[in-house]
């Protein structure tokens, strides 16, 4: 898709390279166009490198060419981040004096802006107006976030997320092949208790899983989210559950909620939890210490799998795999082909934690892998997640 980014003067221009890089790494042709109070805060250099084209925020640069109405015929979708309050009130009263405003003047493209601004001006009344004349006329927004702002204060007006903004690009963007299909996204990391203050855990973020819930939710899908100690980051989806242990997972997926078209499984289930849970406060005492006596945890794809087997029309299945090998190839497919097959799994991802490198990471490098065939994936978490998306969709097509 051919897609061009408007980059307006405000401190949150040093952002865009984030948004530009996201949606340039998921296969569109990005092409940017700053103002020139823009280019007060970031510089054109950077953007070309970012984007991979040329950048000229000038209007009368090859006057023969009709420069703005070739751009605007050509885009097939055009965002905006950050708008500022004075661009939100140009655009809403169709003025065009640069080349960004004759562009968007001039499109067809479906348009999308991610305000920025302090809370007193997005609070304005004469910009929740210009936000609405603009929604009427088709605009989507991405409404700013709320906390920091360039000052010492805090309040609703900073730039959307980076995964936010371009989310909001792909739900407009994307194919639409997984329309009518249901999808469960299980996603984070269990918790299992040690007394009634202490757990065991893992270091998972749920970046990746969410990224899939995102991009499933982008292509169509209806998205159930099964969140594991994530209560505050899966707002943006509406049917969610959540989870605290092992335990609470295997009950919520053996319940008719799980029987859904296809389920995906990157969350870090806990192997092993604490055989007695002290019901108070373990005390540290004054000679020796004291042992933990773990216990394996039930292995929640194996008995997905034999839940399933008895069912005509069973889930697609992709489980999750990590390995600490330096992502060493054949050995990480060996592993990931084994659990495959012994877990009557449709699909497996498997990835490397060596080091610590993917946790709390925006970027990860996967191996898919299925009967039918195998690939390599790297870049964003939002890039993997397509990807995945991408490699299950001929057999997910073609399950009753």
């Amino acid at each position: 898709m051919r897609i061009i980014v408007g980059i307006t003067g405000g401190i949150a221009a040093y952002k865009a390279p984030a948004v530009i890089r996201g949606l340039s790494e998921l296969g569109h042709d990005v092409k940017v166009i700053p103002t020139q109070n823009a280019l007060r805060f970031i510089g054109a250099t950077t953007l070309e490198a970012i984007s991979h084209n040329s950048v000229d925020a000038e209007l009368f640069n090859d006057v023969e060419d009709v420069k703005h109405i070739a751009l605007a015929q050509e885009a097939d979708l055009i965002l905006v981040a950050p708008a500022t309050a004075s661009f939100i009130a140009r655009y809403a009263a169709g003025i065009a004096d640069d080349l960004l405003s004759n562009v968007l003047l001039a499109t067809k493209a479906q348009v999308v802006i991610a305000p920025a601004m302090h809370t007193e001006m997005w609070e304005h009344q004469a910009t929740q107006a210009n936000i609405s004349t603009l929604k009427s006329r088709g605009v989507t927004v991405v409404d700013p976030g709320v906390g920091r702002l360039t000052g010492s204060d805090n309040g609703v007006g900073r730039l959307a997320e980076t995964q936010d903004i371009v989310a909001a690009v792909l739900g407009l963007s994307s194919k639409q092949d997984f329309r009518g299909r249901s999808v469960l996204v299980v996603t984070g990391g269990t918790h299992e208790p040690i007394d009634s203050v202490r757990y065991i855990a893992n270091r998972s973020s749920g970046k990746q899983g969410l990224a899939l819930a995102r991009a499933a939710k982008s292509r169509g899908a209806d998205v159930r989210l099964l969140a594991i100690n994530l209560d505050s980051k899966a707002t943006d989806f509406q049917d969610v559950k959540t989870a605290e242990t092992a335990a609470d997972v295997l009950e919520i997926l053996s319940s008719d909620w799980a029987l859904v078209d296809v389920i995906l499984m990157p969350a870090a289930i806990g192997d092993f939890r604490v055989e007695e849970i002290e019901p108070g406060k373990l005390h540290r005492k004054s000679a020796g210490g004291f042992d933990l006596h773990l216990i394996p945890n039930p292995d929640i794809l194996a008995t997905l799998a034999e839940r399933f087997s008895s069912l005509t029309s069973k889930p697609f299945v992709v489980g999750f795999s990590a390995h600490a090998s330096q992502f060493e190839t054949e050995k990480i497919e060996e592993s990931a082909r084994h659990k495959l097959n012994s877990k009557s799994l449709d699909a497996i991802v498997a990835n490397d934690i060596s080091n610590g490198q993917v946790f709390n990471s925006d970027s990860n490098k996967v191996l898919i892998l299925s009967k039918q065939g195998q690939e390599i994936a790297e870049g964003t978490k939002d890039f993997v997640a397509n990807r995945i998306l991408d490699f299950i969709f001929p057999e997910v097509q073609i399950r009753p």
